[in-house]
């Protein structure tokens, strides 16, 4: 009978004491728990696999994600009503002027759009990218090509408002090692949907490994089946960190440099899951440029306690803006109403 493969003596050497003690610091020591049941070749690729990581970050973000369940009533305040505006109240005057200020804006290059695109299609059963599926309109469109239409459309808005004779909105496209190549490949075989080829620019988010709920490691499964004999794996099960990766992708990839050279003064960012999105609406870019502010959000409101939405919320008495998800918001606090608007506090 042979012996399997990749099953190996507990004479050969232990792992790194420096990298074990790294790890034991952040409560991961784990990671090397089938250390000995590993061939030389993988034990290059789990070290290697550490060796990658920034560890103290993680620690932070796995942190900050555990403290972030059942938060306290104290912790959050409603966003007051005085710092929202509907455009359905707003006089026709107020959004002439808003429509006109965006589309000035856009037609002087100073708007960039960047869809946040890293996630596969899992949930759709589908393990492309998202933004190929197909949402079941009778065109047939993916939402990518929904995006970009809406994109073409403003070019064409702002040139003729502003009597230009041609607009061009930068599209900045962030995927994942998981999406990246075949998001590209999809933009090729459709021609870019009209779009110039160079006012596409594709970067990638990093990845972060999985962890369990009480925070550990998840690794991939141990066992490879290759010609019917066990292979052990123990390499980090990783998937895209996030929206909020978007921050660290442009300054690592210098797209931060890239949209000030394009005289860039103006990012417009949305998910690509979002099917209705007004991508560069010029009446929410007018808004935002009328306020004066740094960063604006366009929100809809919640219509019931158990809707399974996110809310904006003050992170404590002054505190900044922020989002909290509706697993994170306590009961209490999502049915709570407001006596003087008889709208959900919480909306």
């Amino acid at each position: 009978m042979r012996e399997p493969m990749g099953i190996h003596s507990n004479a050969v050497a232990a792992p790194p004491q420096l990298l074990l003690e790294r790890l034991k610091d952040y409560g991961q020591e784990d990671a090397f728990a089938l250390w000995d049941e590993l061939s030389p070749e993988e034990r290059h690729l789990l070290l290697n696999d550490i060796q990658s990581l920034d560890l103290s970050r993680i620690d932070r973000i796995i942190r900050c994600s555990l403290r972030s369940q059942g938060l306290p009533v104290a912790a959050i305040e409603p966003v007051p009503e005085s710092w929202v505006s509907s455009v359905d109240e707003r006089t026709m005057d107020h959004k002439e002027r808003w429509w006109k200020m965006g589309l000035k804006a856009v037609s002087e290059g100073k708007l960039a759009v960047l869809l946040l695109s890293g996630g596969q299609g899992t949930r759709l059963g589908s393990s492309d990218p998202k933004g190929c599926f197909n949402v079941g309109l009778p065109s047939g469109k993916s939402l990518f090509q929904l995006q970009a239409e809406r994109i073409l459309c403003v070019q064409r808005l702002a040139a003729q408002a502003m009597n230009e004779g041609s607009v061009t909105i930068h599209w900045y496209i962030m995927t994942s090692p998981f999406t990246d190549d075949a998001t590209g490949k999809f933009f090729e075989s459709h021609k870019y949907f009209g779009l110039e080829a160079d006012q596409v620019t594709f970067f990638q988010q990093g990845t972060i490994p999985c962890i369990s709920k009480d925070g550990r490691y998840v690794m991939e499964t141990p066992f490879k089946w290759q010609s019917r004999e066990c292979l052990f794996s123990r390499q980090f099960a990783k998937s895209p960190d996030g929206n909020g990766g978007v921050y660290t992708a442009l300054k690592s990839s210098r797209l931060l440099e890239d949209t000030a050279t394009r005289g860039n003064k103006y990012v417009d960012c949305f998910g690509v899951d979002n099917a209705l999105v007004r991508v560069a609406d010029p009446t929410f870019l007018g808004y935002f440029i009328d306020k004066g502010v740094a960063a604006a959000a366009k929100v809809v409101r919640k219509a019931y306690p158990q809707e399974k939405v996110g809310v904006s919320v003050r992170r404590g008495k002054g505190g900044p803006l922020t989002v909290v998800e509706y697993t994170e918001l306590d009961q209490s606090l999502a049915s709570a109403v407001n006596q003087q608007t008889g709208r959900l506090r919480f909306c």
